[in-house]
């Protein structure tokens, strides 16, 4: 004989498979939400690590800019010694230019020339008396012909004019004049 099973075997069967699925739904869900929490902490590990290498990078990047400073102040003191040392070394290979200028002139200034005053700066002016034209003519000649040591440039005349000069007794018509010669070297 035939058995005849009515059972409602198609809704158990339905049943089933619904529940199958749910527990891989949940599963799935379970396995999703543990992927994402996994994801969501080795980016927040990784996160913390670059914000401490930026901390790091940040705190070096200070010392080096104190560093930076520290060595621009140094090149500054640089440059300031290094100009002291030419102001020096300037003074040094100058300081005897006023000798070798009084002993060009003592050698070139040519008899009948007294000069009264020499003043030594941008230039240099020569003042005194002479008793011709030509004597100063003579003088801005020689002075022309300086040695470039001494650095002078081209003299030139400012002023002549007609002084009386008087020594005592005696009574003179001079010349008075001044000169000016480029100081070449300061």
């Amino acid at each position: 004989m035939m058995r005849f099973n009515f059972l409602p075997w198609r809704e158990d069967r339905r049943n089933e498979k619904k529940a199958i699925f749910k527990r891989l739904a949940a599963l799935h869900i379970t396995l999703a939400l543990s992927v994402v929490l996994v994801v969501w902490f080795v980016n927040e590990e990784k996160l913390n690590i670059q914000s401490e290498r930026n901390a790091l990078l940040n705190s070096e990047i200070k010392m080096l800019d104190i560093k930076i400073q520290e060595v621009s102040t140094l090149n500054q003191e640089i440059n300031a010694l290094q100009a002291r040392q030419s102001a020096v070394e300037k003074l040094q290979t100058n300081r005897n230019q006023p000798v070798y200028l009084l002993s060009f002139l003592v050698e070139k200034v040519p008899t009948g020339i007294m000069l009264k005053s020499i003043k030594q700066g941008d230039q240099i002016l020569l003042s005194g008396f002479a008793l011709s034209n030509a004597r100063v003519s003579e003088l801005l000649h020689n002075l022309s012909e300086s040695p470039s040591s001494l650095g002078l440039g081209q003299p030139e005349l400012i002023e002549i004019k007609s002084a009386t000069y008087s020594a005592g007794k005696d009574s003179r018509k001079l010349f008075d004049f001044t000169v000016a010669v480029p100081n070449l070297v300061r």
